[in-house]
């Protein structure tokens, strides 16, 4: 019984936040377009199932995936489990090795299965022809955000100011731009804010949360929701970085053709 009752809360939650964006496309279509709205019956039969997935996805997060996460979290940073000793304050940052390959792979995982990302990157590889693959854009983003979620960790570990790694981030994200193709810098830089979306944000939180929870002298606030930052900010470098890779392969790959 109380599992159908918080079933009907995340229903009714799901409601609420999913109202407003309807409510916004529906009235643009009547009211400014003044059209009436093509195929209605199964426009609302797939909000009917957007409603649906989202609630059982949101409930399975909250029963199953954010506690695993946490749990994984704390247990990975126990310090007789790390280093074989009782204090915590006798290891260092080099002893939290499985939590760096923890945060990697959960980062990697997620992003992987985020369905905002594969909708851009199906709609990316539609727009350039062919020439950003599905799988390639995928992949460069799931790296990215692997890289940020494992340094993310290291920072919680190591209890370094959070600003140092965004603001140095941010001026290599601006000097990468300066050499990556101009057609991929916008699609890069909303690379990253597309992969912070329903399946990453909930365990990266969670990842965080249980880090900032476990490790003494760490603040949840702070060092738990900051981990997120570093899964916007990666994958801008390395979708730039596979835009740049791929431009110098097709480069060298003219060039024998033009000697041959």
């Amino acid at each position: 019984m109380d599992g159908l009752l918080a079933l009907a809360k995340t229903f009714l939650l799901t409601i609420r936040d999913v109202l407003p964006i309807a409510a916004i496309l529906f009235g643009f279509q009547v009211f400014v377009l003044r059209r009436p709205i093509p195929h209605l019956r199964q426009v609302l039969v797939g909000f009917a199932f957007v409603l649906i997935g989202l609630t059982l996805f949101l409930e399975g997060l909250e029963e199953a995936l954010f506690p695993l996460g946490r749990l994984m979290a704390e247990q990975l940073t126990h310090p007789a489990l790390i280093g074989g000793v009782s204090a915590a304050e006798t290891l260092t940052w080099g002893d939290y090795y499985w939590v760096y390959l923890f945060a990697a792979a959960i980062g990697f995982s997620t992003t992987v299965a985020e369905p905002a990302l594969i909708a851009v990157a199906m709609k990316a590889h539609s727009v350039s022809g062919g020439t950003v693959g599905v799988w390639g854009l995928r992949a460069a983003v799931a790296i990215g955000v692997a890289i940020g979620i494992a340094l993310g960790a290291f920072r919680i570990v190591t209890g370094t100011p959070l600003h140092w790694y965004i603001i140095s981030g941010y001026i290599l994200v601006l000097i990468q731009t300066l050499f990556a193709p101009r057609t991929i810098i916008a699609l890069a830089f909303d690379s990253g804010g597309v992969t912070t979306s329903t399946v990453t944000v909930p365990l990266v939180a969670a990842l965080g949360l249980g880090l900032a929870s476990a490790i003494p002298g760490r603040s949840p606030i702070l060092d738990g929701f900051g981990l997120i930052a570093f899964a916007s900010l990666f994958p801008m470098m390395t979708v730039m970085g596979y835009a740049q890779i791929s431009e110098w392969r097709a480069r060298r790959s003219a060039r024998k053709a033009h000697q041959g």
